[in-house]
This record gives structure tokens, sequence and C-alpha cells, in this order.
């Protein structure tokens, strides 16, 4: 059954592997996504995007730390993708397609921004799923 499914004409583009093995890393980078990459970057959005990132005495409220959490996951990240043009593959798949709510904002944020820009594959990676036709289409129809 699964080969009729696997041999259908699709339209548009998939974002799954109909193969276990390959889907598997897929959902490795879903996993590393959900545990590593959107806690710190929801954190850092949080504090970042409002006045409550320096408080009076002009401290930051853990901002280095998660800024240094963010950084070790975007290291992975830039690894990986010296490897292959998307995180799972060379295919744009749902792991990159999760990323980008948070990498959106991330870019939006000067500190945060400086982050991605400077790790060549990140930018790169970053820059090319963020134009994608279906993700500026969210921010044309709004």
């Amino acid at each position: 059954m699964g080969h009729m499914y696997a041999n259908k004409k699709k339209v548009g583009e998939e974002l799954i592997f109909w193969e276990s093995h390959k889907q598997a890393l897929v959902a490795n980078w879903i996993d590393v996504e959900d545990h590593y990459f959107e806690p710190p970057a929801l954190k850092l959005i949080s504090l970042l995007s409002s006045n409550k990132a320096i408080d009076d005495v002009g401290e930051s409220n853990g901002v280095d730390r998660v800024i240094d959490e963010l950084s070790q996951v975007l290291d992975v990240y830039e690894a990986q993708l010296g490897r292959f043009k998307y995180l799972a593959s060379d295919k744009f798949t749902v792991a990159d397609v999760l990323h980008l709510p948070n990498l959106h904002s991330l870019m939006g944020i000067a500190s945060t921004k400086k982050l991605i820009d400077s790790r060549p594959h990140v930018s790169a990676w970053c820059s090319e799923i963020l134009a994608r036709p279906s993700w500026t289409k969210v921010f044309s129809d709004a």
C-alpha cells in the first residue's frame, strides 16, 4: 500500500519523505527545533521585543545566558547546514517550516539578527526559507 501512495503524483512540494529512514532525520530536526531552538528563541523574542530586557540598573534579565544557549544551537545548525541546503537534507521539509515564525521574529531584533547573520550557512538558510513564496504570502494576505 505504501508504494501506491509513493508513486502518486502530488501537487506542490511535499514536506515529508516517504522513505522511513529519511523521514526519521526530519523527525530528529523537528525534535531539535522543539527542545533546543524554540525555548531560547521564544525567551529572547519575549525579552528583547519589549522593555523588560533591561531593568533600571541596566542589568540584563538573563539575556546573555539565553543568547549563549541559542548561539550553541545555531553552531550546530551551522555545521549541519554546511552539509545540506536545509536542516534534514537538501530538500525543504516540515523541519524547516517549523522554524519560520521564530526566525522571522529573531531577524527583526538587532541583537538576535546578528547571531544568525554571523553564521554564513544559517544566514543563507534563513534568508532562503523566509523568502519562500508560501511564507511571504502569509504577510501579503494579512
